[in-house]
């Protein structure tokens, strides 16, 4: 009781700060007002972990406070005793990658001939629908064109780990959902930058071996690696199930800083625009996926799959990119916007779907079956 408590009395603290930032900004002294921002999310992060349904948005919250401080004190996050922190970003990808691969197996892929229709669909979806989508809105945005290719690049890229999180808690096919994650992230060396030279070759010129060497070392290489550990080493070296997960959000955390800091400047200029154009990428992803599903006549569950394959991507790959391609501070945005927005989206719809029941036909289905 006392903890709840606690917990309240943070939430409150929190929204006192809150109120004080606005009333800083309105008043015309929104650069007095980061520290109150930064502790107002900071606070909301902490008593979040208090409430059973605000739980699972407490490291979103986290990385609001840190791109706060990246926007509030960027000169702390682009350089460290003249060593570049975008440096990291390749190096922390890889991490992330091999951290992933720790937690698939080669059964992962035996989806593709157990489930081959829904495995053909989602993958396909995943690369039309996005791409074209980011291309669109790119067209219609009127942003400047390496910003715009950063939209398109995140469409262009493969779905992340975090489908697969969503799928399970919006009651999905876990397996469906993780084998389209496996095998698109096993294609996007060939499709991302194809699609990329294809859709965003309009806006910035696009190398295509190099993005493919790209991806081959950040992401197959690192989640092959993964998939070897987890077979031959994993069992003596338990403690990595517990870190990895820790490793890999406090890096995906640390990613969005640097571009953060790096490209401050156009998203002050750009900034709630390409929020909105994000979002809107993000929820049309979610709902032209699950209308794919019911297009060919799939069941509720794996309807439910296709829109989260379809609407989550990988923006860790994305943003790796943008640094490879020496355009962080601005291709790099739109992954950098994406992440926590689709993971606030996702929790939602996840939210949403865990406590609407499944199709009745779906649900008789499961009764014979069992």
């Amino acid at each position: 009781m006392k903890t709840i408590n606690i917990f309240k009395i943070l939430a409150v603290l929190a929204t006192l700060s809150l109120f004080g930032a606005l009333g800083l900004t309105i008043s015309g002294g929104i650069e007095q007002a980061g520290p109150l921002y930064i502790a107002a999310f900071l606070l909301l992060a902490i008593s979040f972990r208090g409430f059973k349904l605000l739980k699972g948005f407490s490291y979103t919250v986290v990385i609001f406070a840190a791109v706060t401080t990246a926007l509030y004190y960027p000169q702390y996050f682009i350089t460290v005793n003249g060593f570049k922190l975008s440096a990291l970003i390749t190096p922390l990808i890889q991490i992330i990658m091999f951290g992933m691969g720790t937690s698939m197996s080669v059964a992962d892929f035996a989806g593709v001939i157990k489930m081959p229709k829904g495995v053909f669909i989602g993958v396909f979806s995943h690369f039309l629908i996005m791409p074209l989508l980011g291309f669109t809105l790119a067209s219609i945005s009127g942003f400047p064109p390496e910003i715009s290719a950063g939209i398109i690049l995140i469409g262009c890229s493969p779905n992340g780990m975090a489908s697969n999180v969503i799928s399970y808690l919006a009651k999905a096919n876990l397996a469906l959902s993780i084998t389209i994650t496996a095998v698109s992230t096993m294609l996007a060396p060939f499709f991302t930058p194809l699609l990329m030279k294809l859709l965003g070759g309009a806006f910035i010129k696009i190398d295509v071996l190099t993005m493919m060497w790209d991806i081959f070392k950040m992401v197959i290489i690192p989640i092959g690696a993964g998939i070897l550990f987890n077979k031959y080493l994993l069992k003596r070296a338990r403690w990595l199930e517990v870190v990895m997960p820790i490793v890999s959000m406090v890096g995906i955390a640390l990613i969005i800083v640097v571009i953060t800091a790096a490209g401050r400047t156009s998203l002050l200029n750009i900034g709630f625009m390409l929020i909105l154009v994000v979002l809107v990428h993000n929820l049309l992803g979610y709902t032209l996926g699950y209308w794919a599903g019911r297009l060919f006549k799939m069941d509720e569950r794996d309807c439910r799959t296709m829109a989260i394959e379809v609407g989550m991507q990988n923006g860790g790959l994305a943003s790796g990119l943008a640094k490879e391609m020496g355009k962080m501070a601005t291709v790099g945005l739109a992954p950098a916007v994406f992440g926590p927005l689709m993971n606030i989206t996702g929790s939602l719809l996840a939210t949403y779907w865990h406590r609407k029941p499944l199709d009745k036909t779906y649900e008789d289905e499961e009764v014979r079956k069992h």
